[in-house]
């Protein structure tokens, strides 16, 4: 499956959506953002999850979210995420190539809000070294997927400053007293 599976997705659908392969792995966020030249955000990551009722479930999030629990079980239930093995089996994509095109069995697809940040972005395409580049509105059609709240961003710079920030106050406290 995989590549192919993809390529054959985007035709039986008759949309000429070029697949982009590179020479470089893009198995994780960072690797495909580097190589394709965005932002992290950009990559549009396919994570599996089996729920508490047993269904597996494909979600979508930008690349540089990442799951609320909070959030994601008022929405789904109690999930977990599966094993490589698994999510190679029911996606028939290996892992860094995961994404929500051309699976090997239907699956509930499920897009986070955090993708409307942006007006495309780049999922994978089936393999460790491919994505395509689309639009958020196509990508919600052609997987026909639901949109879901269940990402919160991360910011490592207002983290930082955020533990920071008390202990530099504090000093200033105590050094103007």
């Amino acid at each position: 499956m995989s590549l192919s599976s993809v390529k054959a997705f985007f035709a039986d659908l008759q949309l000429d959506i070029p697949i982009l392969e590179t020479e470089a792995n893009t198995a994780t966020v960072a690797l495909a953002a580097q190589a394709h030249g965005v932002e992290p955000g950009r990559i549009a990551k396919t994570l599996a999850f089996k729920l508490a009722d047993d269904r597996a479930v494909l979600l979508v999030a930008r690349g540089d979210a990442r799951i609320d629990n909070g959030k994601f079980k008022a929405v789904l239930g109690k999930g977990k995420m599966l094993s490589t093995d698994v999510v190679a089996e029911i996606t028939g994509h290996p892992v860094g190539g995961v994404c929500p095109f051309g699976l090997a069995q239907p699956l509930p697809i499920y897009l986070d809000v955090s993708l409307k940040a942006f007006d495309e972005v780049l999922p994978a395409a089936g393999s460790v070294n491919s994505a395509v580049r689309l639009s958020v509105d196509l990508l919600a059609e052609v997987t026909h997927g639901q949109w879901v709240d269940v990402c919160q961003l991360q910011y490592p710079y207002f983290k930082r400053i955020s533990t920071v920030l008390p202990t530099a106050l504090a000093a200033l406290i105590k050094v103007s007293s």
